[in-house]
């Protein structure tokens, strides 16, 4: 099983929906930065479940420890290794669908690929594995504010039909993301966006919809072309979210019905850079972030758990039919605004130490010629 993602800010992720608890380990941190758990709280909290009416009614305080990668409140540069236990666990809610698997749920391809699966929540495909990607990816930001001066936010822009007006997101900050359930900014349409999340939980269904986010302060340079371009590193780590089903960046999909003469971002001088009149390219040209903001948007599918009766067959093929019990969350896409922000950091993290891999190296070039010669 693949639990791990980055390669300089490497992380590992481990823990099922109803073991002991979840975490991560996280390998990559520099040394000597101000680390203790407010500083990852924050994030958790913003995650964790049962928050708000949109939310599941699973209740988790979702308190992170620090085990091990610091001392005095700094980092060692060591493994930083971070626990959450799980609490509220329910596993018997799941014994009746044991032998059912879950329509557009991960229970039929787990049992295929393994030969076995954790039958209570889902294992390592329910949304408690995110946990140990918003703990590094806390890490992570933290250390692109404090090197770069790197901001994240991420917000809801759409709620089944229900789109909010569009904006570039860079006057947005997360406490106005944070003034409503939903987390969309825009008042009205975060009240029209509760009501459809709060129309499908009582009609034991769900919904699906977007997460748009903005990276800014991003400088020039970050990404490793051809096979590790920025967008297609963004774009791996988004999908790798549970629920998700599609990625743009930019225009996205928008730009395939628009002109090179309208969608190209001419430059200009910017307070002594180079910078672009328009975005459309979302930050990111030939892979390699350009300076400006990186704007992108992730689809959530409707949650695949839900109360209303399906009709389906169990693992032998015998028909059934599948009401499922548990506490689901109806829309996912409030409580996944921080793991949006959570993956982009631990991407920019991890290709911000390779590049300034890369310019260590060549400085290291220019003063002395290249250090490996007889």
């Amino acid at each position: 099983m693949s639990s791990s993602f980055g390669k300089l800010f490497r992380v590992s992720t481990f823990g099922e929906s109803h073991c002991p608890g979840v975490g991560v380990v996280v390998d990559g941190c520099l040394p000597g930065m101000a680390l203790t758990e407010p500083d990852i709280q924050y994030q958790l909290d913003r995650r964790r479940p049962g928050q708000s009416a949109v939310s599941t009614d699973r209740q988790e305080s979702d308190q992170v420890s620090i085990q091990s990668g610091t001392e005095h409140g700094l980092t060692l540069g060591t493994p930083i290794s971070l626990f959450v236990p799980n609490k509220d666990q329910r596993p018997g809610d799941y014994k009746s669908m044991a032998d059912i698997p879950r329509p557009s749920h991960a229970d039929f391809t787990y049992q295929s690929k393994y030969g076995i699966r954790a039958s209570s929540g889902g294992g390592r495909s329910s949304a408690r594995e995110t946990i140990g990607r918003v703990c590094a990816g806390a890490i992570a930001e933290k250390m692109l504010k404090t090197a770069l001066g790197i901001d994240i936010v991420a917000w809801v822009s759409q709620v089944g039909q229900i789109k909010a007006p569009e904006t570039d997101g860079l006057n947005l900050t997360r406490s106005m993301v944070d003034a409503s359930m939903i987390r969309c900014p825009d008042s009205d349409a975060a009240k029209a966006m509760e009501a459809a999340v709060l129309r499908a939980k009582e009609e034991k269904d769900s919904i699906g919809g977007v997460v748009s986010c903005v990276c800014t302060h991003v400088p020039a340079g970050l990404g490793e072309p051809v096979f590790d371009k920025l967008e297609a590193l963004l774009a791996h780590a988004m999908l790798s979210i549970p629920a998700t089903k599609g990625f743009e960046i930019g225009s996205g999909f928008a730009g395939a019905q628009m002109r090179g003469s309208v969608h190209n971002d001419p430059f200009v001088l910017k307070n002594g850079r180079l910078g672009t009149t328009t975005n459309f390219s979302g930050g990111i040209q030939g892979g390699i972030s350009n300076g400006e903001p990186i704007v992108f948007r992730v689809a959530f599918k409707p949650p695949a758990t839900i109360g209303y009766a399906q009709e389906t067959v169990d693992f032998q093929g015998r028909q059934a039919t599948l009401a499922a019990k548990g506490r689901h969350d109806p829309c996912v896409v409030a409580r996944a605004v921080p793991i949006v922000e959570s993956m982009a950091a631990l991407v920019l993290a991890d290709v911000m130490l390779q590049q300034q891999a890369r310019l260590a190296g060549a400085a290291l070039m220019g003063k002395h010629g290249f250090p490996f010669r007889h």
